[in-house]
């Protein structure tokens, strides 16, 4: 079954990972900005990164016949600088025209402080202003109610928010109904470990209806799988779910969602794979 992987890390998997996912059917990836396991030290360093995610990425990409697409931001880790995040929103406005950035993301809380949030609206207001979709991460573990809480009161807030143009992702059970109730759509996170198995999955995707709900891999640098979804796409045969309820959930959804951006495109073929340079 084809599927789009709406949230994977790319920069920090090796290639054999772009090869596994083209095998078991993925046809595009969405790679939101995030933190790379230490602090940037400056804007240079971000300028540097974002050109890895516009340009090298997605040739990467293409060699296996995978659509690759970005989001930017300063994550959240890093924005409680609020003089490297007034210099990253600085430059970002020029990456915006690249073919594959859809947005702006993934931005959001990580320990919900005071600096946190005020960088958090100000890449909502450079959204806006550049009419670009936005990408959500929510904090862990025991913040991630009152995260969430603020994320969502927070945009509600703010005029011109269009809560269909806006993923809240990384959801559990606790708050995947306060983001849907609010309009906004939301993402369930596969990890081995942490964020939600695919049993625990299924059972939001059956309490929910599976309507905005987008299933991901967030494969990035620490335990995580980049064929989560093919995972995914299995135990919700195991437990009896019909093939449109299941590409629903890894294909439809992702792409209703994606088409906020005039950007997203599906590759022309997606079955042949790319493999030279």
């Amino acid at each position: 079954m084809q599927y789009i992987d709406m949230h994977a890390h790319m920069v920090s998997r090796a290639t054999n990972d772009y090869k596994m996912m083209s095998m078991t059917g993925c046809v595009a990836v969405t790679e939101p900005a995030f933190w790379a396991g230490f602090d940037r030290v400056s804007v240079d360093v971000f300028e540097d990164y974002f050109n890895q995610l516009t340009d090298f990425e997605p040739k990467r990409a293409a060699k296996y016949g995978i659509q690759h697409y970005t989001w930017l931001c300063i994550n959240p880790k890093e924005a409680e600088d609020r003089k490297l995040t007034k210099e990253v929103l600085d430059i970002i406005p020029k990456y915006l025209d690249k073919p594959n950035v859809l947005g702006i993301g993934e931005i959001g809380l990580n320990r919900v402080t005071r600096n946190e949030l005020e960088s958090f609206k100000d890449h909502v207001k450079l959204a806006l202003e550049y009419d670009q979709p936005i990408h959500i991460h929510t904090p862990h573990l025991e913040d991630k109610w009152k995260g969430t809480r603020v994320i969502v009161d927070t945009l509600l807030a703010i005029d011109g928010v269009q809560p269909d143009r806006v993923m809240i992702d990384h959801a559990e059970e606790h708050t995947i109904d306060f983001i849907l109730g609010n309009g906004f759509w939301t993402g369930l996170t596969l990890y081995p470990t942490t964020k939600a198995s695919y049993a625990r999955a299924i059972d939001m995707l059956e309490r929910y209806d599976n309507d905005r709900i987008i299933v991901a891999s967030a494969c990035d640098w620490g335990p995580s799988e980049p064929v989560a979804l093919p995972n995914f796409i299995f135990e919700a045969r195991r437990r009896g779910h019909e093939e449109d309820w299941i590409r629903k959930v890894v294909f439809e959804n992702p792409k209703q969602f994606l088409s906020h951006s005039p950007k997203f495109k599906l590759p022309e073929t997606l079955t042949t794979l790319k493999l030279n340079a």
